[in-house]
């Protein structure tokens, strides 16, 4: 489980995270959406301390994320963002074990681990040895989701790790995570400018502006009950792109 209280983070003059709490039950998926400086990523990267908070707590199963060292505590975590950030002289493999490395997995542990994740992720296993110059992004991507399973993490945090893609690859990942996650029991934050696909990944959404967190509920709650006129014109764009969609069914029938 993850527990966010009174969240807060100030840069100089600028608090970009404001008094933000909330709770992601174990096996569920919380979203963050909202525009760019909302807070979101911000937020995000507190609660594996990649930005210490200005103050508030975080827990992770319990535990208050101040309690171990910040590497320490990433290596608990999966962590995927939008750039990917593999490392560009390591191969497909090597990328996905690095955290197996820093773990102290043995050789032989880490080609049969490296080998299940590239099956998990739908990746053929004759990528192993290639860069990620020689991939597609879809392909990179897969790469690496695979790298922020590879230590069987609990908990996972994604920074909006399809944004980049076309909108089929984006698609097919969005519906392998998903599976992926109810498969692994996952609990995780996930974080992205579109409503769209918020409503479409989410067991409860998280709506920020301004730092704050102005709304958190299901995507059915949120849909019957915009908090204010911000969640409301958020909720409009995939409203709207499904009565499109249903009138064009419509008349091509």
């Amino acid at each position: 489980m993850i527990e966010v209280r009174g969240l807060n983070k100030v840069f100089g003059d600028v608090t970009a995270v404001r008094d933000v709490s909330f709770t992601v039950p174990d096996g569920e998926l919380c979203v963050l959406v909202g525009g760019s400086g909302s807070g979101k990523t911000t937020t995000l990267k507190m609660l594996n301390r990649l930005i210490e908070p200005t103050s508030g707590t975080v827990l992770l199963e319990g535990q208050d994320a101040r309690a171990l060292p910040g590497p320490q505590l990433r290596r608990r975590i999966g962590y995927v963002f939008q750039k990917v950030g593999l490392f560009p002289h390591l191969t497909v493999a090597e990328n996905i074990a690095v955290p197996l490395t820093l773990h102290g997995w043995g050789a032989a542990e880490i080609r049969e681990r490296v080998n299940e994740l590239l099956d998990l992720v739908e990746l053929d296993r004759s990528l192993a040895g290639r860069r990620p110059q020689a991939l597609s992004g879809g392909q990179e991507q897969r790469v690496g989701v695979a790298r922020g399973l590879a230590a069987r993490p609990r908990i996972m945090l994604l920074d909006e790790p399809f944004g980049a893609l076309d909108p089929l690859i984006r698609d097919r990942l969005q519906q392998s995570f998903l599976t992926l996650r109810r498969n692994l029991g996952l609990t995780g934050v996930f974080v992205t400018h579109d409503m769209a696909e918020a409503l479409l990944l989410a067991d409860r959404i998280g709506v920020m502006q301004d730092g704050a967190l102005v709304q958190i509920g299901t995507p059915r709650a949120l849909l019957a009950s915009p908090a204010n006129p911000y969640v409301e014109r958020l909720l409009d764009t995939p409203r709207r792109q499904a009565r499109t969609f249903d009138a064009l069914a419509g008349a091509a029938s």
